[in-house]
């Protein structure tokens, strides 16, 4: 069964930067479009970026758009967020998650996780002075 395994996080001050990597084990990450979510403490998971499966279009949650950038390195398997200007309310647990192209609109527009299998532990993110 594939999983992922996230990586990257760790404290960073306001206005500081952060890659995130998300490396796919199990399957081909060249075959799903590819998200990543985040938790806070105490509040639901949200969708944050999305990339769909040939590069060519690209997703952000308003909160995020203009400062954070989704990758993907399919040769590598792998999926990159290079978060910058950061806040202390872009604080949390960061997963990724894939999907079939077929469920590009519920995934990247609507943010609805569906069909993405488990998630992986994820990686934690605080921003905080």
């Amino acid at each position: 069964q594939g999983q992922f395994v996230e990586s990257g996080g760790g404290l960073v001050q306001p206005g500081g930067s952060l890659r995130l990597s998300c490396a796919a084990s199990g399957f081909t990450l060249d075959y799903f479009v590819i998200a990543w979510f985040r938790q806070a403490p105490g509040k639901e998971r949200e969708g944050v970026s999305c990339i769909s499966r040939g590069n060519s279009s690209t997703y952000y949650a308003d909160s995020v758009k203009g400062r954070f950038t989704i990758s993907r390195d399919n040769a590598k398997n792998t999926a990159y967020l290079q978060m910058n200007s950061l806040k202390p309310e872009d604080t949390a647990v960061y997963y990724c998650a894939a999907t079939p192209p077929r469920l590009l609109a519920r995934l990247c527009l609507q943010w609805d996780p569906v069909d993405v299998g488990s998630w992986g532990q994820g990686t934690q993110v605080t921003v905080s002075s």
